[in-house]
């Protein structure tokens, strides 16, 4: 590597390590400048073409560059993806952030509808399938993935929505959810508040969310719900 590197960066996988000097050359440089082509950045940054060819799909995942091929071809950098803030977390994403924001909004305004039908209607296997989603989450806090993290939050949201029997309710919250997390490509810590506080924080609120739910504690549950949308 060509470039010091933190002690938690030095952690990471040599792929991603890879990732990461290239993305900081990339966020130096005017949306649709070239970088270099493959074989050039392979060298500079001195590792195998494997490891490289992975941490360009890495960078490519996040949004970061573009690969061009034939004459004149090789990495460019591309705009970065617009954010939206979920919490103390910035969502990245595509070229829908306005519908996004507008999704979580109108999800949160159905949430008091949803949980109240959820506490009537939830059975034992219903709980269990969000007890799983809730598993999802904590394993990817502990991995410190954070769009696992995300996404796993997402699934336990179509779970309790698949609960209720008002179907015209669970159509459009489940394609509101289609819609966030369709446009969603990464997750961005908050410079100004520490997002593993904030996992953690949102983990237990949904763990007791669920807990609640289970309970059949409709002003618990209620609670939660806007504490969840205040957060949001």
């Amino acid at each position: 590597m060509t470039q010091a590197l933190t002690r938690s960066e030095a952690a990471l996988s040599r792929a991603e390590q890879a990732a990461l000097i290239i993305g900081r050359w990339a966020e130096q440089q005017e949306p649709g400048a070239r970088l270099g082509t493959k074989k050039e950045l392979q060298e500079r940054v001195g590792v195998s073409k494997g490891t490289f060819n992975e941490a360009v799909r890495l960078l490519e995942s996040r949004g970061l560059v573009s690969t061009r091929t034939g004459p004149g071809g090789g990495l460019f950098t591309v705009a970065p993806a617009p954010l939206a803030r979920l919490g103390h977390a910035l969502l990245a994403l595509d070229d829908a952030a306005a519908d996004v924001g507008h999704a979580v909004r109108i999800r949160n305004a159905l949430d008091p509808l949803l949980i109240e039908d959820v506490v009537a209607h939830s059975s034992a296997a219903d709980i269990a399938r969000m007890r799983r989603s809730v598993a999802e989450m904590a394993a990817a806090m502990d991995a410190e993935d954070d769009l696992a993290f995300v996404r796993a939050n997402w699934d336990l949201h179509a779970v309790i929505a698949a609960v209720t029997p008002n179907q015209p309710l669970r159509s459009i919250y489940l394609s509101l959810m289609d819609l966030i997390r369709t446009h969603t490509v990464a997750v961005e810590p908050d410079t100004d508040q520490p997002l593993r506080d904030y996992v953690h924080s949102r983990y237990q609120l949904h763990v007791d969310l669920v807990d609640a739910l289970d309970r059949r504690d409709k002003a618990a549950a209620m609670r939660l719900a806007a504490e969840h949308s205040i957060q949001d």
